[in-house]
């Protein structure tokens, strides 16, 4: 695909996907055989759930069937988000990953495996995990220094609501455990 198809889709389409409150993250288009693939990826502050797909996905179509900009040839049109493990390119994509787990490769050749803490205009302040029982650390990452960063899948991590559902469920069966005392003593 041509630099300027690619652009032209890009000025076409972002208007549509903001105005469905979401962010135009990509625009690809693949040959696959004899067809096409035009795969758009959208996101938002608060992720996008498959109504929001479906309409954007619905409105892009649509506008795509107006015009000309794939051409008279078939093509298929994909709708979707980045998709667990995205690279974070965007100030806006490091907000979206705060207190996830993040490996970013730094530009002096380093790694580094850490959960995002904060993001400002500048950087993140990232908290290093401890290794065999130590303390985790914090350290500062200016934007400038990290080459490539991408959110890391984690499957045995208990976010804060599942904490919190965790406490409150204890609280309502100690609760249950009390009021069953009182009926037995009364």
């Amino acid at each position: 695909m041509s630099t300027t198809q690619s652009e032209r889709l890009r000025e076409l389409l972002e208007p549509l996907v903001s105005s469905q409150g979401l962010d135009l993250e990509e625009v690809e288009v693949d040959s696959v055989g004899r067809k096409r693939v035009l795969r758009v990826v959208v996101d938002s502050d608060t992720g996008a759930d498959l109504d929001q797909i479906a309409d954007v996905s619905r409105a892009l179509s649509a506008k795509l069937d107006e015009t000309d900009a794939m051409g008279q040839g078939e093509y298929t049109l994909e709708v979707g988000t980045p998709g667990a493990e995205r690279e974070l390119k965007e100030h806006r994509h490091y907000v979206r990953a705060t207190d996830r787990l993040v490996k970013f490769q730094l530009t002096e050749g380093d790694e580094l495996v850490a959960r995002i803490l904060t993001v400002d205009d500048t950087g993140v302040d990232v908290e290093v995990p401890g290794v065999k029982g130590r303390k985790p650390t914090a350290k500062r990452l200016a934007f400038e220094d990290i080459a490539k960063a991408r959110v890391q899948v984690e499957f045995n991590r208990k976010n804060k609501n599942d904490a919190q559902d965790a406490e409150d469920e204890q609280d309502v069966q100690s609760e249950q455990e009390s009021h069953e005392e009182n009926a037995e003593e009364a």
